[in-house]
């Protein structure tokens, strides 16, 4: 069976992620991170789930959409998922998916 492993910098996102709505209101960032860490654990049974990252077709390298969130992951050789980044809708993720 596929696993899924998160990298260090996807941890990093999601920490500063959680930070960020906690400013506000800390049980909507509990929600909100638990919300993406169960989206995640759909791709165990559909890893393809997600898009098709067009700039990088070397790699098969897709990102899954979660509310205003999208979740950048790749699907290694052996069909197993490393979450590479979950990053904000309105943000550019050009320049941290140049793996």
């Amino acid at each position: 069976m596929a696993k899924i492993r998160w990298t260090a910098e996807a941890e990093q996102w999601l920490r500063g992620i959680y930070e960020y709505i906690a400013e506000d209101n800390p049980d909507a960032a509990l929600r909100t991170i638990e919300a993406i860490y169960e989206k995640v654990q759909l791709l165990l049974d559909f890893p393809e789930m997600g898009y098709r990252y067009h700039q990088r077709p070397d790699r098969n390298i897709r990102i899954l959409l979660y509310g205003h969130y999208r979740i950048a992951y790749l699907i290694k050789p052996a069909k197993d998922i490393d979450i590479l980044g979950v990053f904000h809708g309105a943000l550019d993720i050009e320049q941290y998916l140049t793996l």
